[in-house]
């Protein structure tokens, strides 16, 4: 396995440190690296948000604070992730620069202030940006260390001004060539709204044109373009002076403003920001949708990754704002691990003093030493000791060396494409309420059998290779694009098992309806022929007979005829009672599934059961798991290692399949208790 910072290969365990907020405070400064050691912390990012003291004034720069900054924490065995501080322009380029502050999708050019509102096209802050990044690398890329770049900070955003309109012209005519191909594509006919000159084509906002597909398509598409490009842009500028140090973004999940996807083969390592609102409803559900982000971020480039921010407590720009509960702060750290991170890092080490995040979570809380009472002490916080738990957790592993290098190898894939994402939420019907959750929704209800079983995924978007895996899962694909049609057909044709469902195969990747029938070229792969698909209001269902029981169909039915296709399920209810709800089709050597309306996750644990069962698909362990009890195991040359996760407020014991030691003990056993968000770990010398 590829080590994904060289200089430093182990488990990292810090996070978001900001020493500027604390120049004037020395004392403060000595204290976070006592502090940072006592915790475990071998790691922290820096310099995220410290352009204004980097450059305070226009072409002066000052790094000294910086060095002394990264030195002292060298010295004292703590590395650096290094970041460029573009994520956040100071305010005396912002008052002077016009064109570096974004315009909104109202036309009105934004003021001075808050973050992430620069321009990514603006010539300017792109020579600004790259100055700045190039001071950097000279003065610390060689730096022994700095062991990661860490390229500004949660890229997004949009900006309607015209440098973007004219560079969204400009990438438009290398797409399209002609004003015909692009009309063409756009279906710009309906409405007569033909475009005769390039100079009419402006970005889809609310008082101009939202109504063309297309249009509304190539925009989010142009708008990752030009985020990649600028990201691209600072990654070449800091590698130029030494290659060796690797970079990193820090995304946002399932943020839908950019496809990540696309960032993969820029980057060298994939890193992400994690903050589920635990305890706020069912832990079990929170933990399904970050553990299918955590395989989100892990299969942008199918290795591990890095989680770069995370709370030790709470938020604070939450509708509410809960305390992790005790245990949860180590589950849910080692809950990454379990899929695939190669760290655990915070926002932030100390708590800001003012302004809008000093009420955010943090190690350090608004205690120093020297209060009145000794027992007023960080060390004596139970957030800090919380801290400690994980980095005791991830010290004990480093000296161990057995998990760094192991690697997490699903045999199981879910489709989730962001641009078919985009493409469901600018489409008309046939069900438009909560249309863009309802996608993701989808995808965590088919995600949630293989957790609750032990069995890991990858998700994969229609530019992935989907060969090797023994099931994939399309929900909801609206949009075939990439020649992904292609693809799913070998993948059948060679023996795999592919499922899809209802509202899929319906247009091209301009969002151009298929001809000939749905699910357009995939009809006689899945062996069956989608009519129509019915919309239903809210709390009426419809019912799906399979496998001897019944199970709730809801929101969206689709009534499909079988060509080639065996009926496994039927409607109970409505004109369409008695017709086809679930098929399956032999192809090649493979299975093709159609399953035709939205249902819960009951009726898809059976069917997934009985292919996790008949394809021989890995599950970490094999055995029944409790009720919000998961398990994944990472794979090593010479040890696998087993994480068994409880997610519920009381406590579970897993019968254990065979004897399995207990990490890092000689202990062997055939039984686990698990404690309230308890977790546990296996060793296991018999599955490599």
């Amino acid at each position: 396995m590829r080590p994904l910072t060289p200089k430093f290969p182990k488990l990292l365990h810090g996070g978001d440190y900001n020493p500027e907020q604390w120049l004037r405070y020395p004392e403060i400064l000595k204290q976070d690296v006592e502090l940072m050691k006592k915790a475990d912390i071998n790691c922290v990012s820096v310099g995220i948000f410290s352009w204004a003291h980097l450059e305070p004034n226009e072409g002066e720069y000052d790094f000294d604070w910086l060095e002394k900054i990264i030195d002292n924490l060298y010295k004292n065995g703590i590395y650096t992730v290094l970041a460029t501080p573009s994520g956040a322009k100071p305010l005396w380029m912002s008052e002077k620069y016009e064109e570096i502050r974004r315009v909104q999708n109202n036309g009105v050019r934004d003021l001075s202030g808050a973050r992430h509102n620069h321009c990514y096209t603006s010539p300017v802050y792109r020579e600004k940006t790259r100055e700045m990044d190039k001071r950097l690398a000279k003065r610390f890329a060689n730096h022994p260390g700095v062991i990661l770049w860490h390229l500004s900070n949660e890229y997004g955003g949009e900006c309607y001004c015209p440098l973007c309109q004219q560079a969204f012209r400009d990438w438009l005519k290398k797409k399209y060539k002609t004003l015909d191909d692009l009309n063409h594509a756009w279906w710009t006919d309906f409405w007569s709204h033909t475009y005769t000159s390039w100079d009419q084509i402006h970005a889809p906002q609310p008082n101009g044109e939202m109504n063309v597909h297309g249009l509304t398509l190539d925009w989010k598409r142009f708008v990752t373009y030009q985020t990649v490009d600028f990201m691209k842009m600072e990654r070449d500028t800091v590698k130029e002076v030494n290659p060796d140090i690797p970079v990193t973004a820090n995304l946002m999940g399932f943020y839908d403003g950019l496809d990540y996807f696309k960032f993969g083969p820029e980057l060298d390592v994939v890193s992400w920001d994690n903050y589920p609102q635990w305890h706020t409803t069912d832990n079990v559900e929170i933990a399904v949708s970050s553990a299918m982000t955590h395989d989100v971020m892990r299969s942008i480039k199918h290795e591990n990754f890095l989680l770069m921010e995370s709370t030790p407590s709470m938020t604070n720009w939450t509708p509410i704002s809960m305390l992790k509960r005790p245990g949860m702060h180590l589950l849910s750290s080692m809950q990454a691990v379990a899929h695939g991170s190669n760290s655990v890092q915070y926002f932030q080490f100390r708590k800001s003093r003012g302004s809008c995040e000093k009420f955010h979570g943090a190690v350090v809380d608004h205690v120093s030493h020297g209060g009145v009472f000794d027992s007023v002490t960080n060390e004596n916080t139970r957030v800090f000791k919380d801290v400690q738990s994980v980095g005791a957790e991830l010290k004990s592993m480093n000296e161990r060396g057995d998990v760094y290098g192991t690697e997490v190898k699903p045999q199981v894939a879910i489709v989730y494409d962001v641009e078919n994402r985009w493409a469901l939420d600018a489409a008309a019907g046939p069900r438009n309420k909560d249309k863009d959750e309802k996608y993701v929704e989808t995808l965590l209800t088919h995600y949630r059998p293989f957790w609750d079983k032990g069995v890991q995924v990858d998700i994969v978007d229609m530019d992935g290779d989907i060969s090797k895996y023994k099931l994939v899962i399309a929900p909801m694909l609206y949009m075939y694009r990439a020649g992904f049609e292609k693809k799913m057909r070998k993948f059948v044709e060679n023996g795999g098992t592919l499922v899809t469902t209802y509202w899929s195969g319906i247009v091209d990747d301009t969002d151009l309806c298929k001809m000939g029938g749905l699910p357009g070229d995939m009809m006689d792969v899945f062996g069956v022929w989608n009519e129509e698909i019915d919309s239903l209001p809210d709390g009426m269902k419809n019912g799906i007979a399979f496998n001897g029981s019944r199970y709730d169909a809801m929101e969206l039915c689709a009534r499909i005829h079988p060509l080639t296709a065996e009926v496994l399920g039927t409607y109970e209810k409505d004109f369409y009672a008695g017709e086809a709800a679930l098929t399956k089709n032999k192809f090649g050597k493979g299975e093709a599934y159609y399953i035709a309306a939205r249902t819960g996750s009951d009726m898809l644990s059976v069917l997934y059961g009985e292919m996790i069962e008949t394809l021989h698909i890995e599950k970490a362990l094999d055995c029944a798991l409790p009720h919000g009890v998961t398990a994944h195991i990472r794979h090593g040359e010479k040890e696998n290692i087993i994480f068994v996760e409880n997610y519920t407020e009381s406590g579970k014991t897993v019968e254990l399949p065979r004897d399995y030691k207990l990490y890092g003990t000689d202990q062997t056993v055939n039984s686990i208790k698990l404690a309230p968000f308890g977790i546990a770990l296996l060793s296991d010398l018999t599955k490599v």
